[in-house]
């Protein structure tokens, strides 16, 4: 079977690796990609174990299950993916879907991570962040939150 993420690989040479958790994505974009699969084939809980440590408690399991099963995932293009300081990054893609009603669309979004003990993670701005600016950082960085993953969320 070709990978879901839109490279030409086998999904046993390319995404299976991380979803199976053998190894990790060495980029921002390769764990889009790698998050994109696992949305085609459902697994919630790679997407989950792939969200900021700080956010993945605050992920609602079975919330994200329907939400994934409702959805035919089609295809990926990723536009554009861009370090951004030291530990983060933005990924810029558009994903191609079916929803549960038959109707295609396009979800088309820049996504945040950042690098946390060499290991990349998807920053989710929709996980309602209750840290002021001056408290040190989600991702442990030991920075104030405004100058860390604050920009992104």
């Amino acid at each position: 079977m070709n990978c879901p993420c839109g490279l030409q690989l086998a999904y046993a040479e390319c995404c299976q690796p991380l979803h199976d958790f053998y190894k990790f994505a060495d980029s921002a974009e390769h764990l889009m990609r790698s998050r994109f699969a696992a949305f085609y084939l459902k697994n919630v809980d790679y997407i989950i174990k792939t969200t900021a440590p700080a956010q993945q408690d605050l992920l609602d399991k079975n919330e994200l299950q329907a939400w994934a099963d409702g959805m035919s995932w089609q295809n990926l293009t990723v536009k554009s993916h861009n370090k951004v300081g030291k530990r983060h990054a933005q990924v810029h893609f558009v994903a191609q879907f079916i929803s549960r009603d038959g109707k295609t669309g396009e979800h088309d979004e820049r996504s945040a991570f950042v690098c946390v003990d060499n290991r990349w993670y998807f920053l989710d701005p929709t996980v309602p962040v209750s840290l002021t600016n001056k408290q040190p950082c989600l991702c442990g960085s030991g920075e104030k939150f405004k100058a860390c993953c604050g920009k992104f969320l």
